[in-house]
């Protein structure tokens, strides 16, 4: 991605927010404030801060759509190849945030009171997904893997819950 795709992904991420505010999404934790980590996934400030466990998912999503988006080869700049990538990430975290999979994951879980990730949340996910992307962009594929199994294992040993499982 170079300066000139700046102005597609600020349109996105603000289409974004937009759309999760009209899917009744808080932009900030009903609690009132806005932490840097919240550590608990089992209770109400869980994916409504900046960052949580399931923070690390979406780096690995970078990860995962910078390779899969490689399979277009030259034939698409890496610029789109970017965007496709960050649209699929949207898309996915519009979905992971409609009525639908938020009682879907109530109903599966014992988080009653999950109402779905706050808008800050949800932007910090999108941003970790854009960090991931980098990454495995300038790190060694063998780095990218050990980094994302390392989180995989870390994330799941500690609450028993990650991308995989």
């Amino acid at each position: 991605m170079n300066a000139k795709h700046f102005p597609t992904v600020l349109g996105i991420l603000l289409i974004t927010a937009i759309m999760l505010l009209l899917m009744g999404r808080d932009v900030i934790c009903s609690c009132g404030y806005i932490g840097l980590w919240h550590g608990n996934p089992n209770s109400s400030g869980n994916s409504q801060h900046i960052a949580d466990f399931y923070t690390f998912s979406h780096i690995i999503h970078g990860f995962i759509f910078y390779w899969a988006m490689g399979t277009f080869g030259k034939q698409v700049t890496k610029g789109k190849r970017f965007i496709i990538a960050l649209l699929i990430e949207v898309v996915w975290e519009l979905l992971e945030n409609s009525n639908m999979m938020i009682d879907r994951y109530r109903t599966a879980t014992i988080s009653l009171s999950y109402y779905g990730d706050s808008i800050v949340n949800s932007m910090s996910d999108i941003f970790a997904f854009i960090i991931g992307y980098r990454l495995a962009g300038k790190f060694p594929v063998w780095l990218t893997v050990t980094l994302a199994i390392g989180m995989e294992l870390i994330v799941g040993y500690l609450i028993r819950d990650n991308l995989f499982l």
